[in-house]
């Protein structure tokens, strides 16, 4: 097993459909958060452009000039010859690193000769998978959603086998809605009566993604345009501490429309003194975790490791 190093804190790409100047003010405060890497880029919908893809490079760019880490990450579902046109301007950037959502932008990035992180879109399921990338020029891996504790673990430590483990970072998405899938269609458009090509952006409604409940009220799914995402918020920080001993480096926290200040001020703070955040105020509901112990997704399981 690889040396543990301090844990990270990374804030993923905005996932929802934002007005610019609310994506704007929330990157200028961003900047001066306790976060190590920050993740900026349209990842869901090529429609959605409140910013061109020239302003999200320059806004890294700015980001980076902070002594902060700023990635693009890219579209996860391709589907006509516009996107690869913004998928290869993102990975020309010049000096930015580039997270892949799709294996087009390894391939870009892999024959450009340039490093590149993966995003948890991309299917990294066991050792041999991870290894092919980290020789394409990965230098960084979001586990799937759906990958188990025991499941990564095995990969981490057939990788230090290997004789890679220490050539990559690996980080997990450990607290937001979980993207869980991507259609072309787009689901939010169809629940307001509206078509796919003429959407008139109906996501701007829901700035944390559209809610569907059961007929028994319970919250199940949440749809954002053409991805799906779990009903709960993943809240995996309290496992940080067993994540480290396993060799993970950064903790992704997905941004949401309310409390990301506090959210990354408790963690942040909880880290630093070897603690555990308690993020129960800023979760509706109970949350869930169960992927992580290998159950179905929207349990919330307990977990010794957890308990300091």
């Amino acid at each position: 097993m690889t040396a543990m190093s301090a844990m990270k804190i990374s804030l993923g790409p905005v996932l929802y459909y934002w007005p610019r100047a609310t994506l704007l003010d929330f990157y200028a405060q961003a900047a001066g958060w306790p976060v190590d890497s920050l993740y900026l880029g349209e990842t869901v919908c090529s429609k959605r452009r409140a910013l061109r893809t020239v302003e999200w490079i320059d806004l890294a760019r700015e980001i980076s000039q902070t002594g902060k880490q700023a990635v693009l990450s890219t579209l996860t579902l391709i589907e006509a010859e516009s996107e690869l046109s913004t998928l290869a301007r993102l990975c020309d950037n010049g000096d930015v690193l580039v997270e892949a959502n799709d294996m087009a932008a390894v391939h870009l990035l892999s024959e450009k000769r340039l490093p590149f992180a993966v995003g948890p879109a991309i299917n990294v399921y066991n050792t041999r998978s991870l290894h092919y990338l980290q020789r394409l020029g990965l230098m960084r891996w979001t586990a799937p959603m759906e990958l188990p504790r025991m499941t990564l673990a095995a990969i981490l430590e057939e990788a230090d086998d290997l004789g890679f483990g220490e050539r990559f970072e690996t980080e997990i998405f450990a607290f937001g809605h979980m993207p869980l899938a991507y259609s072309a269609r787009c689901f939010t458009a169809r629940a307001n009566n509206q078509p796919k090509d003429g959407c008139e952006f109906e996501c701007l409604k829901y700035p944390d993604g559209l809610a569907v409940y059961t007929q028994d009220d319970e919250r199940l799914l949440t749809l954002n345009g053409i991805q799906t995402q779990s009903g709960d918020v993943l809240n995996l920080i309290p496992e940080w501490k067993d994540m480290q001993a396993l060799g993970v480096q950064l903790l992704r926290i997905s941004p949401q429309s309310q409390h990301m200040r506090e959210i990354i001020d408790h963690t942040h703070a909880a880290l630093r003194r070897g603690a555990l955040p308690d993020l129960s105020a800023f979760i509706e509901g109970a949350g869930c975790n169960g992927y992580w112990f290998g159950q179905a997704g929207h349990l919330q399981m307990e977990s010794e490791r957890s308990m300091p």
